[in-house]
């Protein structure tokens, strides 16, 4: 089990790739952190950046990004003390990691926590560029999730998990909006009232 790295992506065409509504680097380096938020405008109509994990902490509720490009290794914390608030939001953003000493037990933890993608530094320009148009226009792998959930629990009671969670991010994600919920789960609006009740 791995995150998806950078290298293997192969999607060149930006114009096919969605876009951010808001981003957020956490890069303690001045220069590199100036070079994502450049890659990020070009991808996100609004970028704001720092270097502390408890100044990511402290933006985090108010900006409540779709994008998070995030250092691990920060001068105060780590980027797993990041992903704890992260966790904490409403409605889960993309998260793509960069660091020069991430192993292969930290690649696992990220993968396990909903990482999009893990990326070595030095960091490619092309390689980032491409890992984050893919991360932007496609869904998540969940294969890390559902195998670390093997002999944890049952078949039924994951997929119960599993609708329950989709339900909940999709009207947290439509402010509440069923219709548009139904949308981002691609069901009728009948059948989004029916998980609904079977929630409450």
């Amino acid at each position: 089990m791995s995150v998806d790295h950078g290298e293997v992506f192969r999607q060149d065409d930006r114009s096919m790739s969605a876009r951010a509504e808001r981003s957020l680097v956490v890069e303690d380096t001045p220069q590199l952190r100036e070079t994502l938020e450049t890659v990020l405008w070009e991808r996100s109509d609004r970028v704001e950046s720092c270097p502390l994990v408890a100044e990511a902490i402290q933006l985090l509720p108010s900006l409540q990004p779709d994008l998070v490009v995030l250092d691990l290794k920060l001068p105060d914390g780590t980027g797993f003390d990041v992903l704890d608030a992260i966790a904490q939001l409403p409605a889960a953003p993309i998260v793509v990691a960069i660091s020069g000493t991430a192993d292969p037990e930290e690649a696992f933890r990220l993968a396990e926590r909903g990482v999009r993608a893990y990326l070595d530094k030095p960091l490619d320009l092309d390689v980032l560029e491409r890992t984050l148009d893919r991360a932007l226009s496609e869904p998540p792998d969940l294969t890390p999730h559902v195998r670390s959930a093997v002999g944890q629990v049952g078949i039924h009671e994951l997929e119960e998990k599993v609708r329950r969670t989709m339900v909940e991010e999709a009207i947290n994600r439509s402010g509440g909006n069923r219709r548009a919920a139904a949308r981002l789960l691609e069901v009728s609006r009948q059948l989004i009232q029916q998980m609904l009740r079977r929630l409450e």
